[in-house]
C-alpha cells in the first residue's frame, strides 16, 4: 500500500496557542480522595463549575515519576513525603478547559490547608489535611501546559 502526503495545512492546522495556554489547565485527583471514593463528586463539581474535561486518565505514580513530577519541590522539606504519598495510590490526571481556566480552577479548589478554605470550594469538602488535600491544581499557564504534557500525549488531548 502506498501512502501520498497529504496538504500540509491539512496536517498542521493552525492553532491559537494564547487561548489554549490561558484556556487550559491540570489537575490531580490525589490518592486520598480516590482512595475515599470522591472522583465522581469531584468531577462533578468541576463540570458543573463550568470546565469542559478535554483529557481524563486513571493511572499511579511511581516514586520516581511523583520525584519527576514535583522535581520543583525538591529541596523542601515535605519532598520525600509528598514523592511518597502521590505513589501510594491511583491519582486521576485531567486537563480542563474554560476562559481564564488556571484562575478559575484554583479559586474552585480552595486553599491548600482545608481548614482554612472557603465554604464550598473542593478540598474544604473532600480533603483530609494540608498533606492529604483532594486534589492538584497549576499554578501558572506555564505550568499547566508542562504538567499536562507530564501526563497526556498529544493525541490524547482534544
Amino acid at each position: 500500500m502506498v501512502f501520498g502526503f497529504l496538504p500540509k495545512k491539512l496536517l498542521l492546522p493552525e492553532i491559537d496557542k494564547t487561548k489554549m495556554e490561558t484556556n487550559k489547565t491540570f489537575t490531580m485527583i490525589k490518592p486520598d480522595a480516590v482512595a475515599s471514593q470522591h472522583i465522581g463528586a469531584i468531577l462533578n463539581k468541576i463540570t458543573q463549575a463550568g470546565f469542559k474535561i478535554v483529557a481524563l486518565k486513571y493511572t499511579s505514580l511511581s516514586p520516581e515519576l511523583a520525584g519527576k513530577f514535583y522535581a520543583v519541590h525538591a529541596e523542601r522539606p515535605f519532598y520525600k513525603d509528598l514523592c511518597s504519598f502521590m505513589s501510594s495510590g491511583p491519582i486521576v490526571a485531567a486537563i480542563l478547559e474554560k476562559d481564564d481556566a488556571v484562575a478559575s480552577f484554583r479559586k474552585l479548589i480552595g486553599a491548600t490547608n482545608p481548614a482554612q478554605a472557603e465554604e464550598g470550594t473542593i478540598r474544604k469538602e473532600f480533603a483530609e489535611s494540608i498533606e492529604k488535600n483532594a486534589v492538584h491544581g497549576s499554578d501558572s499557564d506555564e505550568n499547566a501546559q508542562i504538567e499536562g504534557n507530564f501526563f497526556f500525549s498529544a493525541f490524547e488531548k482534544f
